[in-house]
């Protein structure tokens, strides 16, 4: 955020909180004064509301004035120090944190400490018409400060909410500096039922002990009393909702986005009690899932997609199973004579590019490249994802691979050797370290196949068990040479080269 958007942001939350703490002073206080007004009549004679109400009118006017302005003071020299931080573009203390997260109820406890002065100027203002009237002024007053103290902090806390998500953006307070959900859900009942009915309480049992109050006065008050009620509960009820269920439906909605595969999905932090803890419990989770992902990244590159996939499903162990696979063994000719003739990052440089196009021409064709050696790279088909055709589907990797390299890396020599039949696929080394690899006749003789193939223009020589075991379509790809016996070996081995 760049500083002139810090100081528009404070300066148009100073304003709302401004306004709000005028307005809700003056309409609990126009409130409050209205409902002594119907009870005048059920204390004095009804003549006696007018000159009454003359008296007090002033007064009241006065201290909104007086004290609205001594609160709104008080709270800005609170505010200042508090949002610091924000002005000067740091993050905040763990003291300043507590005292930003502390706003709203400070600015509820000035408040109430109006309404309580208040109530004892005017108690003491009307104590001379009798004591049970001063009584009922400041009981009044009391209620009615009660509901206007309990809105401001739930529309404080609202309003700062965009400074408590900054706040809150580097860490979470040990304690909780907020009301929680339950503290919440009964200032929503004190002020939607249990203060109203207060006040209808008092003005039934006084009509009902007082001789000489008319019916009509008691209802009056009960009915205006009723319909305060109503109007302050529903605000109160909504403010609460919305308190509590804005950041739950974000956390949701956030939810849905993970859940969709959207990784990034993160909630803002702007609530300090549970709903908070609540919030930066997703985000942990969000983190934990993103390095999750990073690692499982990460392990399929080293190892490979496929082999990762069948850790991460069916865990990791030592030991193989033996399986049909086809096996691909390709390598670069002349590689001593390029290394001595560049540079050693050109070299990396081109080895990434040949490379390149093995993985993707294997991984296109269902294999697996499961391990670099220098200049050349195994690659497997069959294993460990099995497959109808590993030995088809080699021999038309291969076909592929040298079609691809020609055009793409022509400054480059190779020879390819495929080969198939049964093999051991599976972990080897200790349970330290190991690696996923294949093991048996088939790869021997596939780079065996790749170190013949170097040596001829063909470039491409698979065996002739290879072609025995691939589909009809692809056999018919390849024609049958000579047999010759390879390194290491002592049967003959029939060739087979791509036909032209």
């Amino acid at each position: 955020m760049t500083p002139d958007e810090t100081k528009r942001l404070v300066a148009r939350v100073g304003r709302r909180l401004s306004w709000s703490g005028w307005l809700a002073s003056a309409g609990g206080s126009a409130v409050v004064f209205m409902s002594i007004g119907f009870l005048i009549p059920i204390f004095f004679d009804p003549s006696q509301r007018d000159s009454i109400g003359r008296e007090n009118l002033p007064i009241v006017i006065a201290l909104v004035t007086i004290l609205g302005i001594g609160v709104s003071w008080l709270f800005r020299r609170e505010q200042k120090p508090a949002i610091a931080w924000l002005l000067s573009g740091r993050e905040p203390t763990e003291e300043e944190q507590a005292r930003t997260l502390r706003l709203p109820a400070r600015a509820a406890a000035l408040d109430a400490g109006s309404w309580i002065l208040a109530a004892l100027v005017m108690g003491a203002v009307n104590l001379h018409h009798s004591v049970g009237f001063a009584a009922v002024v400041v009981s009044a007053i009391w209620l009615g400060g009660e509901t206007t103290v309990a809105l401001t902090y739930l529309f404080y806390e609202r309003t700062l909410r965009p400074i408590t998500a900054l706040a809150l953006a580097t860490r979470l307070p040990a304690r909780s500096a907020a009301l929680g959900i339950r503290h919440r859900l009964l200032f929503a009942w004190s002020l939607g039922t249990g203060v109203p009915i207060v006040g209808v309480l008092v003005v039934g049992i006084v009509g009902i002990t007082k001789s000489g109050v008319q019916p009509e006065y008691v209802g009056g008050a009960c009915v205006f009393l009723g319909a305060v009620a109503t109007a302050t509960g529903l605000l109160a009820t909504l403010m609460t909702a919305r308190a509590i269920a804005d950041p739950l439906t974000a956390v949701q909605s956030a939810v849905d986005r993970l859940a969709g595969g959207d990784l990034d999905a993160a909630v803002a932090i702007d609530d300090s009690s549970e709903v908070g803890r609540l919030q930066a419990g997703f985000n942990r989770m969000a983190d934990g899932l993103r390095e999750r992902e990073r690692i499982r990244d990460l392990f399929g590159r080293h190892v490979g997609q496929d082999v990762a996939a069948a850790a991460l499903i069916g865990g990791t162990r030592l030991g193989g199973e033996e399986r049909e696979i086809g096996a691909l063994f390709i390598d670069l000719t002349g590689s001593t004579a390029v290394a001595v003739a560049m540079p050693p990052t050109e070299v990396v440089r081109l080895l990434n590019r040949f490379f390149g196009v093995v993985i993707d021409v294997v991984e296109a064709g269902g294999g697996l490249v499961n391990k670099f050696e220098g200049d050349g790279a195994l690659c497997v088909f069959g294993a460990p994802a099995p497959s109808d055709d590993p030995a088809g589907q080699a021999l038309r990797a291969a076909r592929t691979l040298a079609e691809r390299l020609d055009a793409e890396v022509p400054e480059v020599g190779f020879g390819i050797g495929v080969s198939a039949g049964r093999a051991v696929a599976g972990n080897v080394g200790s349970e330290q370290r190991f690696e996923y690899t294949v093991i048996g006749d088939p790869v021997n003789e596939a780079a065996r196949l790749c170190e013949l193939a170097k040596e001829r223009s063909e470039r491409i020589v698979a065996s002739q068990a290879a072609l025995d075991r691939a589909s009809e379509r692809e056999s018919r790809a390849w024609d049958v040479g000579e047999r010759t016996v390879l390194r290491g070996r002592l049967d003959a081995t029939g060739l087979a080269m791509p036909r032209a």
